[in-house]
């Protein structure tokens, strides 16, 4: 197989459905963009894995957005690890690709008494929660759901999510990792299935689930046919191994087929993914813009300007105090 062939399904995101089990789902692969998020920052490896996760979460569950809306997920938490927020934003026409983008703010210090051999990421969030906001557009309420932090890893707590707020069996089986191909340099890959049964019409679970705290879980709202369908596409996903789901030698629509080919598997078109930021110096003056003359003053450096640094990209911005807030006196020549 040759470099272009392999290539053309990473960075890709591709919807699936199982015909003969009501069960819908993608498989993504990222290389270059989860390069591309985690190059803008110089986090410990630790963090890198808790980012290189959440933005796997958001291109298999940003998939499903229409277009130029943006999904947006957060982990917030009372540990070293205090906030993992990503953004995906929907193509702006059909056949263009998505852009991700992914941050984490962190102690350092609490971190470094933490870190041992055998930690657990996901142990460095603590107590907090999960949130899913879905912005439509500006004529339109976005959309906010907010579970708290269950499970022992991310993609536990996205699983809890889907089934507490939405009251959709859901499972992701993730693989994330540095690797390295014969002749190439070493880079950060990631794949991932997610699985989620299609829902009812209406949903019946009320009252608390069975889950961790008294939260709900797949059995919880399934009935005993539609469980008995879920819990063999889940043992079926249980036979994947890390590098069937990162590896460069099995596409992801083969991937389905060795996995489900009783199922009846059913591919989609590909959605391509690709690193991007929507900061600007417009978007910064915005924000500003309620700030008085006195407001920006105490923004102002010794130089006489007022910076700004975007935390997803890394970009920096200079202003002029004089163009800034709603006492400007002087034209903005950036906008």
């Amino acid at each position: 197989m040759t470099d272009a062939t392999r290539h053309l399904w990473d960075d890709t995101v591709l919807p699936f459905q199982l015909d003969a089990s009501d069960i819908r789902g993608r498989v993504a692969r990222l290389d270059g963009v989860l390069e591309d998020v985690l190059r803008q920052h110089d986090y410990p490896p630790a963090i890198e894995a808790l980012v290189a996760e959440m933005s796997l979460l958001t291109a298999l569950i940003g998939q499903t957005i229409k277009l130029r809306w943006k999904l947006s997920l957060q982990v917030r938490g009372d540990g070293p690890a205090r906030l993992l927020a990503t953004d995906y934003y929907g193509p702006t026409d059909d056949g263009q690709p998505a852009r991700i983008r992914a941050w984490a703010s962190f102690d350092r210090d609490r971190l470094a008494e933490m870190t041992t051999a055998n930690l657990n990421p996901f142990d460095l969030v603590g107590s907090g929660y999960f949130a899913i906001m879905i912005d439509q557009g500006p004529d339109m309420a976005p959309y906010q759901g907010i579970t708290p932090l269950a499970g022992g890893s991310l993609s536990s707590c996205a699983q809890t999510y889907f089934a507490q707020s939405e009251q959709i069996p859901t499972r992701f089986a993730l693989a994330y990792g540095r690797s390295q191909i014969p002749g190439e340099e070493e880079q950060w890959r990631a794949g991932g299935v997610m699985l989620q049964h299609m829902p009812k019409a209406s949903p019946f679970a009320t009252d608390g689930g069975s889950g961790e705290g008294g939260l709900l879980t797949a059995s919880d709202i399934l009935d005993d046919d539609a469980e008995e369908h879920w819990n063999r596409a889940n043992i079926l996903l249980d036979t994947t191994d890390e590098m069937e789901l990162i590896g460069p030698s099995l596409s992801p629509a083969d991937l389905l087929v060795r996995l489900f080919h009783e199922e009846g598997p059913r591919v989609f078109e590909s959605q391509p993914i690709r690193f991007g930021c929507s900061c600007s110096a417009d978007k910064v003056r915005q924000s500003l813009s309620i700030y008085s003359a006195k407001d920006i003053g105490h923004m102002t450096t010794d130089e006489g300007t007022v910076t700004a640094d975007c935390q997803f990209c890394g970009a920096h911005y200079v202003f002029d105090p004089e163009t800034l807030g709603f006492e400007a006196t002087k034209e903005a020549d950036d906008a």
